[in-house]
This record gives structure tokens, C-alpha cells and sequence, in this order.
């Protein structure tokens, strides 16, 4: 790739003033010839992870430096750790504690692929599984999971939303000291992508390679800094270009750290994740990119015609950049971690209503939403039950990571600091759905999933 004086310009001015950086490079380990008894597998796991990742962070620090981009974190995605043992029986949070202390040997942030596909069913191992994840995420630090309910080809599982719910409820109570926070290391999915390099959801899928470089490129601060110097009177359609190029020249600095990466350690590039991801910082706010458009606050009606223009912008302009585009590549709205999202939220315009709207036309869903802590574990799967609805009728991902935030209640504040941020304590609908989870069974999957 080729760069121009002015694009190397440009790039500079966004990284000193505009927030730009590349959030993470993800790392993706396969480890499927892993698979053996739950002692054995944990062994294996730590000593192939360590080796594969031994160079990541010396790496990419180097890199970074060269070319004075920024990057946030560096990450791990294993392959789902639920598929490891099948076959196998025994005590499942050795393999946590192997995915823990493998990711603080190598120095990363975080490791996601504590992880189950369970969206057609569940053998019993993938039960005991499931049923050790709040343990695992309580008593590890930087260990990710999720788990995947439905899809668009198989319908919506919903025994296993139901037990998600109470596996949230559970979560959060094992860290009732520190609000939950177990609850924000875990996704639920409809529809995940295997090469997606962000937490808390990345997984290195069945399908990957032997290890790959993924990674996510962010830049909300400069969207929103391009927005609010245009003309207020700037038709939709041209902010829409202007919101392309800037993608196209996120995506295209994002590559060429990320390639360079690879190449150093010898690793096959993947994909370029183009979200929108925001931070606590001021500015950093997809919230303020929504308000930009012309609104009083994130959530006023019309806000979803504006994320989704957004939304689509972001797409097109990374597909033109890069072939090699994949993960999400959107927007992600989470509360707690956008200034805006959480002053839209305190000022009562933006409602678990209105985040499930932008959930069609956004990268994600329900994110990093907290609720009351007496919120029953039906209505949190009520509420999974209708993001995975979304994602399965409309055949995109969507996601919830919900915290039901122990002893706290609404218009109360719960603080997680750094890139988690702060957030306040949302209604849900005083409403029951119990009947309706109790009910379990599987939602078809709809007609258009008919494809061959």
C-alpha cells in the first residue's frame, strides 16, 4: 500500500487530537489439538498459548511506536474452550485458571473463548460447562466468555437463553463487591462471528487457521470531530461521504500496522474489524457522532435513521479501503463505556427501548447496560430472548452484555473505571415475562434461512 504526504498528514492530526488508535490486535490461537481430559487439555492450552504468544506484546509495541499509532490492548481469541471437551468430564475451571495465567505470562489485556456454540442444543459436558462460567469469570482477571443461543439458520434456543438469564444473575452476585463486574467479561450472542477481535466476545473459530492477526480499528472521535466542523446545513447524503472516507482511511492505517504485525511474527493476517468503539474519554462518543447529525440528545426519535446512515457509512468506506474487512465493522453502542450514551441515559432520552431499536442497525446490541440488581433473571432473558430475535429475523449479529448490578437500583451510578467507565442504573419493564421463558423449547428459524 501506497500513502500519500497528505494522507500521512491527516493521519497524524487524528491521532494527536482526534482519539484515533487501533483499540486492539487480537490473537488468534487454534486449539483444537488440545483436546484430551480436562487436566490435560489445561496443560496444553498454556504451553501452546504461551509459545504462539511470546512475541505478541514486545511486537506490536515495537510496531506501534514505528508508526506512532497507538494500540490499546493487546488481546487472545482460543478456539471455543467448550468444543476442548466435549468428551471430556471433570473440573472446568482449571481450564480457566490455565487461559488466565497464560494471559498474564505473555502480557495481554484480556483472553476471550471461554466460550459455547449451544445454539441448536447442548450435550452434558457443554452443560457443566455452561454452568461453570460464572465461577470461571468471578475468580480470573483477564478470561472473556460468551455463549451463542441462536443463529438465523437454527432459530433461537431458547433453554439456553433461559439459563443464561439465571447464569448472569449468578455472575453478578459472585462479585456483588465489585458491581458485578463479572458480568462484563460475558456475551450473549445470536449469530457470532468467529473472527471478531474485540472482548468480551472474541473466539478464534472452528473454522480459522492455525493462528492468525486480527485486528480492531476505532475512531469515533474522528467521525465526530469531522461532523461537528461540517456545515450544519450539509445534506445527509454528503455526511454520509464524508463519514466514508474517513472510514477508508481508518481502515487503511489499521492494515498497515496490523500486516506489519503479522509479517514480524510470521503469522497469517486476517481481518480488519472497522467498529466505532467508543471510550470514557470526551469526544471518543458514538453518542456525540448521533448528536452531531443534528439531535438534542442520543436517543431522540430519528436517532436510529442516524446510526443506521452511520452504520452503513463506516461498512462502505472499510470495504473500499480493504478486502479484508470482517469481524462486526459498525458502530458498538455500550452505556458505561460513552460519555455521551451515559449523560443520554441520566437526562432520560435514551431507554433499553430505544438502545434495542438501534440494535437493527448497529454492530452489537444490549451493551454494557446496567439494571437494577433485583431485575429477575426472566426479564434479563427476556431481554436476550428479544436481541437474539433481532439478529436471527434481520440475519446479523446482535449481542447483550448486561449487568444486573447488586444492591443498586435506578438512577443510581455504578463505577468500573478505566476503559469500562461509569454507568447509570437503567428501568427495565416492571412487567413480568416469566411465563413466556418458563415456556423453553427453540424459536424456528425464519423462512428466509431457506437458502440452498
Amino acid at each position: 500500500m501506497e500513502y500519500t504526504q497528505a494522507e500521512i498528514l491527516q493521519t497524524v492530526r487524528m491521532i494527536e487530537m482526534e482519539h484515533l488508535d487501533i483499540r486492539t490486535i487480537t490473537l488468534g490461537v487454534n486449539l483444537q489439538d488440545c483436546a484430551g481430559s480436562v487436566a490435560r487439555t489445561a496443560e496444553k492450552m498454556g504451553r501452546k498459548i504461551s509459545l504462539a504468544a511470546s512475541r505478541l506484546v514486545q511486537t506490536v509495541d515495537e510496531v506501534s511506536d514505528e508508526f506512532g499509532i497507538p494500540v490499546a490492548n493487546k488481546r487472545i481469541a482460543v478456539t471455543p474452550v467448550s468444543l476442548l471437551v466435549s468428551g471430556a468430564r471433570g473440573d472446568y475451571l482449571c481450564l480457566a485458571r490455565a487461559l488466565d495465567e497464560a494471559a498474564r505470562n505473555v502480557g495481554v489485556d484480556f483472553i476471550g473463548g471461554y466460550s459455547a456454540l449451544v445454539h441448536k442444543g447442548w450435550t452434558e459436558a457443554e452443560r457443566e460447562f455452561l454452568d461453570s462460567i460464572p465461577e470461571a469469570l468471578a475468580s480470573t482477571e483477564r478470561l472473556c466468555s460468551s455463549v451463542n443461543v441462536a443463529t438465523t439458520r437454527a432459530g433461537i434456543n431458547m433453554d439456553a437463553v433461559r439459563r443464561v438469564g439465571s447464569l448472569i444473575k449468578e455472575m453478578a452476585e459472585l462479585t456483588r463487591d465489585r458491581g458485578g463486574i463479572a458480568c462484563a467479561k460475558f456475551v450473549c450472542f445470536a449469530n457470532a462471528v468467529e473472527d471478531n477481535p474485540f472482548m468480551a466476545g472474541a473466539f478464534h473459530g472452528p473454522g480459522e487457521p492455525e493462528a492468525v492477526i486480527n485486528i480492531g480499528v476505532s475512531g469515533p472521535g474522528v467521525i465526530n470531530h469531522a461532523l461537528r466542523h461540517a456545515p450544519r446545513d450539509l445534506p445527509l447524503n454528503e455526511l454520509a461521504e464524508l463519514i466514508k472516507k474517513l472510514a477508508f482511511k481508518l481502515t487503511r492505517a489499521g492494515e498497515l500496522v496490523g500486516r506489519e504485525v503479522a509479517r514480524r511474527l510470521g503469522i497469517r493476517f486476517g481481518i480488519v474489524d472497522l467498529s466505532l468503539a467508543p471510550t470514557p474519554v470526551p469526544g471518543d462518543s458514538v453518542a456525540e457522532i448521533i448528536e452531531a447529525f443534528g439531535f438534542e440528545r442520543a436517543g431522540a426519535h430519528g436517532t436510529t435513521a442516524a446510526l443506521a446512515l452511520l452504520t452503513d457509512a463506516v461498512k462502505k468506506g472499510g470495504a473500499m479501503a480493504s478486502s479484508s474487512v470482517g469481524g462486526m465493522s459498525g458502530a458498538f453502542i455500550p452505556v458505561s463505556e460513552d460519555a455521551g450514551m451515559v449523560e443520554a441515559a441520566r437526562a432520560g432520552a435514551l431507554s433499553l427501548a430505544k438502545l434495542e431499536a438501534w440494535t437493527s442497525v448497529c454492530s452489537v446490541g444490549i451493551d454494557m447496560v446496567a439494571v437494577p440488581g433485583s431485575t429477575p433473571a426472566e426479564t434479563i432473558a427476556a431481554i436476550i430472548a428479544d436481541e437474539m430475535a433481532i439478529g436471527v429475523f434481520n440475519n446479523k449479529t446482535t449481542a447483550v452484555r448486561i449487568i444486573p448490578v447488586p444492591g443498586k437500583e435506578v438512577g443510581e451510578m455504578v463505577e468500573y473505571g478505566g476503559l469500562l467507565g461509569r454507568a447509570p442504573i437503567m428501568p427495565v419493564s416492571r412487567f413480568s415475562s416469566a411465563g413466556f421463558i418458563a415456556r423453553g423449547g427453540h424459536i424456528p428459524a425464519p423462512i428466509h434461512s431457506l437458502r440452498n
